[in-house]
């Protein structure tokens, strides 16, 4: 919420001492900011004059800039741990979300640290997307004053591992910025390596950066305008809520199953906003663990270390260890464990193995190559269980103490074995209204309705992409917001695919929904997908960004949101007159204001 300004008759200087402050610091960062603030704080207490022209480069050498570019919130919370740590040993700090920081005042950084997420193949984090494009524009600066460290987040079970971490890496280092740490490359098991990882950099910060006085610290942290709050829930400690509802919403003869899921907050207090995300904990099939303990021709009684946790294997299996995400690193594991010649073959080549790991689970793994490995030495080739992420498909607004989830279960056959999805399969399939389940909020201020209720929005969101913009129109409802709205969804089938209907429909009727605008791949002979329904309404598209609209895209990271920005950099081209590089950087400032927001995944 902004606060209110107090009254100019209440204001110690007059109008015009107030405009030409404001004109003074029109351009300054935050950092500069939060230097000015313990500057006049030292004028007024200390009573001494200070000479600006040589202070300010000192102050700036005081400051650590944290940036957190985070995709599914790992980013963010190691980005906190180290602002902690630094702040524990009097070293002044500013953690600022990528989204929000101002890239272009990146040259005037003494202390850059990254801590970058990879997103697709190989992306930048949503939110660091705009950084990372100026990083790598002719306009990124020289940066030989800088020095820097990253930590790469990523997923090993991806061809580009750490991909975004990398670039980072490399391009500052290409634009004269020097590495204070050799760059750590985190799979999802990452906790223990980046608490290393913390120390060893809070050392060589301690060591190069001055301590500042409890009054220095508390000034400077007072100045800062990132601050990044937390959920009560959290990954790590959970709210244990209750199933209402499990509702298929696809027809009887669709291709696709998917799940409308509503849970009860109860009397939690759990707060949540349009645009954030569900994490839910999950068991795995204790079917499948079965399966996968007789075929290693074990009991599932031994005993097992996870850490300095003991467990039984089946235990560790159902409760402890991913066993439907396979990964290139698993595959090579087991390949040297079990000796299987043509598991060894693949070894030596990266696209095979990526392949097999993506296509083949891990129980069919071992179906084809028997091996016969100690319980512990089994164990040891897995990771741990890590929570997944929904877009929350309710705004509290409506919903109150309730979260719903738009939920596509995976299911698909091996050899003629019916596999499922482990969180899908675990709301779908296993879990009954009324047992209980662990959830928590991720919360993402880069997916936000506009402040202004009548700003214009389109909403661009196929399948289960449709789930915030359920929220967002629930939301602008319930705010009266007399903003337009504008839909775009694309399924397969009207008949059977039409996620939502009924709301939609109302929604028109009633005028909240301005326009929708609707692509059935598979209704016609020639596909249709939203991307095609976007350049059909190219001209339109473009008014509306001329009247100030904000563009939404949720859903398919690799190719539906790849395909809908080339749409809409085609309109921007066509309709305003521009080539493609001054469409690109068009679409570049919508993101940076904020008008162009994407959940993709």
């Amino acid at each position: 919420m902004t606060k209110k300004q107090p009254p100019l008759a209440a204001l110690p200087i007059s109008v015009e001492q107030l405009t030409r402050l404001q004109t003074v610091v029109d351009d300054f960062s935050s950092h500069q900011l939060a230097w000015l603030s313990g500057y006049l704080w030292g004028m007024v207490n200390q009573n001494a004059p200070v000479d600006m022209s040589t202070s300010a480069p000192v102050a700036a050498q005081e400051t650590v800039t944290i940036i957190s570019a985070s995709q599914t919130g790992n980013a963010r919370r190691l980005s906190e741990q180290l602002r902690e740590r630094l702040i524990s040993e009097k070293i002044n700090v500013n953690l600022v979300n990528a989204g929000d920081y101002k890239f272009k005042q990146i040259n005037q950084e003494k202390v850059l640290v990254v801590v970058a997420s990879t997103q697709g193949e190989g992306e930048p984090a949503e939110e660091a997307v705009a950084l990372y494009k100026y990083l790598y524009s002719k306009k990124a600066p020289n940066l030989a004053q800088t020095s820097y460290a990253i930590f790469a987040l990523g997923d090993s079970s991806y061809e580009k591992f750490c991909q975004a971490g990398k670039d980072f890496d490399s391009q500052l280092a290409l634009l004269g910025a020097t590495s204070l740490i050799e760059r750590v490359d985190a799979d999802v098991e990452y906790q223990s390596i980046a608490d290393e990882w913390v120390e060893n950099l809070t050392q060589i910060l301690k060591a190069r950066v001055p301590a500042q006085t409890d009054s220095q610290l508390l000034t400077a942290q007072a100045g800062s305008v990132n601050e990044i709050h937390s959920s009560p829930y959290t990954k790590t400690a959970p709210l244990t809520a209750t199933l209402l509802s499990n509702q298929k919403i696809t027809g009887r003869d669709s291709q696709k199953d998917v799940r409308h899921i509503e849970i009860d907050l109860g009397d939690s207090g759990l707060r949540y906003l349009p645009g954030d995300s569900l994490g839910v904990w999950f068991d795995n099939d204790p079917e499948l663990v079965d399966e996968l303990v007789a075929l290693l021709w074990l009991q599932g009684d031994e005993e097992v270390f996870i850490g300095s946790q003991r467990h039984s294997l089946r235990d560790a299996l159902i409760y402890q260890l991913e066993l439907t995400q396979n990964t290139h690193v698993i595959v090579e594991k087991y390949a040297q464990l079990s000796k299987d010649d043509e598991l060894l073959s693949l070894i030596s080549d990266k696209q095979a193995i990526l392949q097999y790991a993506q296509t083949t689970p891990i129980v069919d793994m071992v179906r084809q190559a028997a091996a016969q490995p100690s319980a512990q030495e089994f164990v040891d080739l897995l990771r741990p269980l890590t929570p997944r992420l929904y877009s929350i498909s309710s705004s509290q607004a409506e919903s109150e103490d309730e979260v719903h989830a738009t939920v596509g279960v995976v299911r698909y056959d091996i050899d003629g074995r019916p596999r499922t999805g482990g969180a899908s399969g675990f709301l779908a399939d296993r879990l009954k209204e009324g047992d209980e389940l662990r959830i928590f909020i991720e919360h993402n201020d880069n997916f936000r309705l506009p402040a202004d209720p009548t700003t214009p929005v389109i909403m661009i969101g196929p399948g289960t992409g449709i789930a915030p913009f359920r929220a967002f129109l629930q939301q602008r409802d319930n705010d009266g917001a007399t903003g337009k709205n504008w839909l775009f969804f694309g399924n397969p089938h009207f008949v059977d695919d039409f996620l939502y209907q009924v709301e939609w429909q109302r929604y028109v009727k009633d005028g909240l929904l301005t326009q929708i605008s609707l692509a059935w791949s598979r209704d016609q002979k020639e596909k249709v997908y939203v991307q095609d329904k976007l350049r059909e309404q190219g001209e339109a598209v473009w008014q509306w960004l001329q009247e100030g609209a904000h563009l939404y895209v949720c859903g398919d990271a690799n190719r539906m949101a790849k395909d809908v920005e080339q749409a809409l950099l085609d309109i921007i081209g066509q309709y305003g007159n521009m080539d493609s590089e001054e469409a690109d950087e068009f679409l570049s400032e919508l993101r940076v204001m904020r008008r162009y927001q994407r959940d993709v995944y």
